[in-house]
């Protein structure tokens, strides 16, 4: 990862979901001036990342606070970055790249619909915490090249079977390629209760599952 990163408030912070895709991109070989697109990218954390190894990176985040954020780390560390504000992929729909990276919301939330401002709008992604990983994997694979990877990384609270069976409908073939335990951080320590409700969380669980999944385009 690289150093140092300025985190402004409402601006998701670096976390284990953000190391375990840093970890999962350290693995990709990048040839030189590769193309990379960072999907929701916050502090622009894995975005540096890629333009460390001579990527040539866009990022793009809703937020503008995150966008300011990411421009300003870049600059701090010395680092060529795109950083365009808009939904998703909408503002590089007539692009294609040879590697995409999402650390997108993915937690399941009592409210059906995504916050649409504060903090929360980093994690809360409906019922079912796929709001925005299913529109990623529906949007993506037509923006890779021949040979060029997505990798993702989420929950296993919101279905990373749906992630792999989504991108596989998409002529990509996907596979979990990273896992790990967390302890619950503030949210799902205050979810828990709704989350069991609804059996996404065992009686005795006080750990979440992240994966990586990692869906390649061989035609």
């Amino acid at each position: 990862m690289t150093s140092p990163l300025l985190t402004f408030p409402g601006v998701y912070a670096p976390q284990d979901d953000t190391r375990m895709l840093a970890d999962a991109l350290l693995n990709e070989p990048l040839a030189p001036g590769a193309d990379v697109l960072d999907v929701g990218t916050g502090t622009g954390a894995v975005a540096l990342f890629a333009a460390g190894r001579g990527a040539r990176v866009t990022a793009v985040d809703v937020s503008w606070r995150a966008v300011l954020t990411a421009r300003l780390n870049a600059r701090l560390n010395r680092l060529p970055l795109r950083v365009l504000r808009g939904d998703l992929l909408a503002p590089v729909a007539d692009r294609r790249f040879d590697l995409i990276v999402a650390n997108p919301p993915y937690v399941p939330a009592p409210a059906a619909r995504a916050p649409s401002r504060g903090a929360a709008r980093a994690w809360d992604a409906g019922r079912d915490g796929r709001l925005v990983l299913d529109r990623i994997c529906q949007g993506a694979p037509p923006l890779l090249r021949a040979g060029g990877v997505l990798l993702i990384v989420q929950s296993a609270l919101s279905d990373a079977d749906r992630t792999l069976d989504l991108l596989r409908s998409h002529g990509l073939r996907a596979d979990v390629v990273g896992r790990r335990l967390i302890p619950f951080g503030p949210v799902l320590e205050e979810r828990q209760q709704w989350l069991r409700s609804r059996e996404l969380l065992a009686p005795d669980a006080s750990t979440e599952g992240l994966v990586v999944v990692r869906a390649e385009r061989t035609d």
